[in-house]
């Protein structure tokens, strides 16, 4: 059954927000590269302290590593708002920030060469690192035919958009949702082309796993599907060299074994790939979104209880 089509308001509304979008990229791709960068890091650098965003991050940070001093926080937690400014203003810019146009370099190019020649489906994993939309320029330049899971934006327009933008330089988009989103996935292995997942992300459901001491629910999907085909899991992480500049590092592969009891076997799938997240951010914490409700509600309740 087709969707209903929107009210008109609400249509009308999303297309001036598309045409605010046209008018944002169009500013921005008018700029130098860096230029644009360095403006959407000074000015989210100033700004987002004073957004309620900021007290997610700062409890993010406290449940993750509570023996940080204040300096230390307050260092992270402002390099966090720099690097999600020049995201957020790379995002129109993303088909500059390739291998090819010189601003991305790969440590561990030829482990990629290596899948990409074998011509099985493999499960890439990531997360919120730094621009992590440069992974996928990455993987299409390997010559790995693979599905980009992201979330797609709310406004229609806008995402169709950024599903037209990325596919100009190869990137095939899909939004994964629910059981047809399950099945997608499926679909996208049986027929040979992998699947790239980022999965640091707020998970209602799914499997319980360590994380930075605690416990929270994990999207296990990357674990099934590996599981399922027998294939790797690829771990790739984005880390910010300067300006606009990028360092893809194709990390050990996780290999998960089939002891037949398939949950145990999920579980450990997880705990590997939260531990892989985990090592990135402590590498790195001023490059990842701390802006997201990672822990259980009652985490965050109990530390903002404590703190009164």
């Amino acid at each position: 059954m087709a969707n209903p089509r929107p009210a008109f308001a609400k249509d009308l509304a999303w297309r001036l927000e598309a045409l605010a979008f046209d008018l944002f990229s169009a500013a921005l791709r008018a700029l130098p590269t860096d230029t644009a960068s360095a403006l959407g890091g000074a000015l989210f650098k100033a700004l987002g302290p004073l957004t309620r965003s900021q007290r997610i991050a700062e409890r993010s940070l406290r449940l993750a590593l509570p023996d940080l001093a204040d300096e230390e926080r307050n260092r992270i937690l402002a390099a966090q708002w720099e690097n999600f400014g020049r995201y957020m203003f790379e995002f129109p810019l993303v088909d500059r920030l390739t291998p090819a146009g010189g601003r991305v370099e790969i440590a561990g190019a030829e482990r990629l060469a290596g899948l990409a020649g074998s011509g099985r489906p493999v499960v890439f994993i990531s997360g919120h690192f730094s621009n992590f939309e440069v992974m996928a320029a990455v993987i299409v330049a390997s010559g790995i035919s693979c599905d980009i899971t992201y979330r797609a934006a709310n406004n229609p327009y806008v995402d169709a958009r950024i599903i037209r933008s990325r596919r100009s330089y190869g990137v095939r988009l899909f939004a994964p949702k629910g059981a047809e989103g399950a099945r997608g996935l499926l679909e996208s292995m049986t027929a040979g082309r992998s699947v790239a997942i980022l999965n640091d992300q707020r998970y209602d459901t799914g499997v319980a796993a360590p994380f930075f001491g605690d416990v929270v629910m994990t999207n296990p999907a990357a674990a099934r599907l590996a599981l399922r085909f027998g294939a790797l899991i690829q771990p790739l992480s984005i880390e910010r060299l300067s300006g606009a500049r990028f360092r893809c590092v194709v990390h050990d592969p996780i290999e998960l074994k089939h002891t037949g009891a398939r949950a145990t076997d999920i579980a450990a799938g997880v705990t590997a790939i939260n531990a892989f997240i985990e090592d990135r951010v402590r590498a790195h914490p001023g490059e990842w979104w701390w802006l997201q409700k990672r822990w259980p509600p009652e985490a965050y309740a109990d530390l903002k209880s404590r703190r009164r």
